[in-house]
């Protein structure tokens, strides 16, 4: 009698181990598929025509055949891509805009943010009843705002200063925008390195910034890897900011992807196309930093 329930228990664990495997992967299936699905949409998007669009078609080859049709109107075509094309001159101009800004500001992002958030790793601050917990829930509260909040005081300083449609003007409060996150990414990867290793540092002759770059900063450069990579995605993405601050000189991808109207409506193929295209260079760089990436997330840069 207890051989046989025993057999009874191991058979309804080894049913509850499979029911709670079956429903965690069909969970992270179901979440994969919601995640991948805009991708696949926009991709698919691209390569319609306005009638398939409308029908709602999804499948290539299956319910609408591919058409060129959106990368045709850009000039990015395989028949028009050795043609001249002023569409096609307008997206690289943009797609450089876009490269410039959002790879500089980024990098100037981790920069200030790397040295901000050693600082409130290692040392205690006091401003006021401010001290370093408060003052990194400051750098976190400002991802609260909405930015529609700051659109007239940031339009009215840069008139004053003339950085209108300016790259220094664009850099600037992208770098402004991205520096909260990179502070707390960084705050924590660098709590987690010993601080014994700079101590031993500094015992052997190096000076605090000599800890700091040939010690500190090859531990947590995945860390900062993955900081700049988010940074630069938030930057890449932004609109609000590129269409109120810019006009023809600066003007960026997303901005030209939300013109994408005519007297017919919305051109879902073009925009869709100039959205592929945007896509591409940020999928290139997560490929290229991918082992970077994976190391400052296993050692928790993002949380």
């Amino acid at each position: 009698m207890v051989r046989i329930d025993f057999e009874k228990y191991a058979r309804g664990q080894r049913i509850r181990w499979w029911a709670m495997r079956l429903a965690v992967y069909g969970l992270l299936v179901i979440w994969a598929f919601v995640c991948v699905f805009p991708l696949f949409w926009t991709v698919s998007t691209s390569f319609k025509t306005a009638a398939d669009v409308m029908r709602g078609n999804l499948i290539p080859w299956f319910n609408f055949s591919p058409s060129w049709l959106g990368w045709r109107s850009l000039g990015l075509s395989p028949d028009t891509i050795f043609q001249i094309s002023t569409v096609r001159d307008e997206f690289m101009r943009r797609l450089w805009n876009s490269v410039i800004i959002s790879v500089t500001a980024s990098a100037l992002a981790v920069v200030l943010g790397s040295l901000a958030a050693y600082g409130l790793s290692r040392f205690s601050y006091k401003f006021g009843h401010m001290r370093n917990s408060d003052i990194s829930f400051f750098f976190l509260s400002q991802l609260i705002m909405p930015p529609v909040v700051l659109a007239l005081p940031f339009l009215v300083l840069y008139k004053e200063l003339a950085l209108l449609d300016t790259y220094v003007g664009m850099i600037a409060v992208y770098t402004l925008m991205v520096l909260p996150i990179v502070v707390w990414i960084m705050r924590d990867q660098f709590a987690t390195v010993p601080v014994e290793l700079e101590e031993a540092a500094l015992v052997d002759g190096l000076s605090v910034w000599g800890a700091f770059a040939r010690i500190i900063v090859p531990l947590v450069l995945p860390g900062m890897v993955a900081a700049f990579l988010l940074a630069l995605i938030l930057c890449w993405n932004e609109y609000f900011f590129a269409a109120l601050l810019t006009s023809t000189n600066t003007n960026t991808l997303p901005v030209m992807i939300a013109s994408q109207t005519g007297s017919q409506g919305i051109n879902w193929w073009s925009m869709a196309a100039l959205s592929t295209a945007g896509i591409l260079p940020l999928v290139i760089v997560g490929v290229v930093l991918e082992k970077h990436i994976i190391a400052g997330m296993t050692a928790g840069a993002v949380k």
